[in-house]
């Protein structure tokens, strides 16, 4: 039986861009940073709210994946907020666009999405 999602992993093609984006301004904690040689490749251990963790990797050369949020695989990456005006506001501030404010019509929830600097799609879910 599973217990829990363990952890998501993100290939990103500027590491320290993506670093600076995932702890500087979304306000990830870093818990462990490796740097390994023969891969040329970082991998970034990161927490929220203690909870859950991505891991943020480098590669050299990563392929480019299609990332529009109805190409298939993985959707995106959804983070519950409590106040999803007060965190659209935030981001804004530090120059991240979000889309206007969507309604779940299943939950009666507001939502709203933004892209990480690879394009990955992030969504704000308010509790």
């Amino acid at each position: 039986m599973f217990n829990r999602i363990h952890h998501i992993a993100i290939i990103c093609s500027d590491y320290e861009k993506s670093k600076d984006f995932y702890v500087n301004k979304l306000g990830f904690k870093v818990l462990n940073e490796f740097y390994r040689a023969e891969r040329k490749s970082y991998k970034l251990d990161l927490a929220i709210n203690e909870l859950y963790q991505i891991e943020l990797f480098s590669f050299e050369n990563p392929p480019e994946r299609p990332s529009r949020p109805e190409a298939q695989g993985l959707r995106h990456l959804a983070f519950e907020v409590d106040d999803i005006q007060k965190e659209i506001e935030r981001l804004n501030e530090q120059a991240i666009v979000t889309e206007n404010i969507r309604i779940d019509e299943f939950t009666g929830k507001r939502f709203t999405f933004f892209s990480d600097p690879d394009g990955l799609p992030l969504e704000l879910y308010e509790k």
